[in-house]
């Protein structure tokens, strides 16, 4: 997801300065959806502000702390956002899971480890799944449907995530990830 978009999306929720967008993307455990780095989100608002897609409303000072600047989004920020927006909804981008690669040639290894280890998966699946149902929950009361959406979507994904690893545990645990022949559905 464009770094951009989350921030223009932001201020369009309401104006904000830059730690508190950090804040909110941090609240709404963002970083599994995006790429999360400081530099980044810093980065993105100076561009926007240097091509006026957003405006300083105020700086406010305080000699215990740095200045905050507070930004909202402009009038062309706001369509910069929908084309942003739409092209986000049509990007169609390939998942890659990198024990996939692994799962290829796993016939060849050790499936007593191979084991150990999707079990480890499997206990910070279940682990993640609780934490995205509980975000999930505690943000029905604050936040629009289509962030609600987002967070579903998500736990949902895990869920299935759970199902594939268990099957493939018990797979493993059997020594049956170098089998041929027979379709997934009719082991279980």
């Amino acid at each position: 997801m464009s770094m951009k978009l989350v921030i223009l999306g932001l201020l369009m929720e309401k104006e904000s300065h830059p730690y508190e967008i950090k804040q909110t993307m941090m609240e709404r455990e963002m970083h599994h959806y995006i790429k999360m780095r400081d530099g980044s989100l810093y980065y993105a608002i100076e561009q926007l502000k240097k091509n006026d897609y957003i405006e300083t409303v105020e700086t406010v000072k305080d000699s215990s702390r740095p200045d905050r600047t507070i930004y909202r989004i402009s009038p062309s920020g706001k369509l910069l956002f929908q084309e942003l927006l739409l092209q986000q909804f049509q990007e169609k981008s390939p998942v890659y899971y990198p024990m996939v690669t692994a799962l290829m040639f796993s016939g060849y290894g050790d499936q007593g480890r191979i084991y150990e280890i999707i079990v480890k998966k499997i206990e910070e699946q279940k682990l993640k799944n609780r934490k995205m149902k509980d975000l999930y929950e505690e943000h029905i009361p604050i936040v629009p449907r289509g962030v609600l959406h987002m967070m579903y979507c998500s736990y949902e994904h895990g869920l299935t995530q759970l199902r594939w690893l268990e099957r493939l545990a018990k797979d493993a645990k059997e020594g049956r990830l170098s089998e041929e022949g027979l379709p997934l559905d009719e082991q279980a």
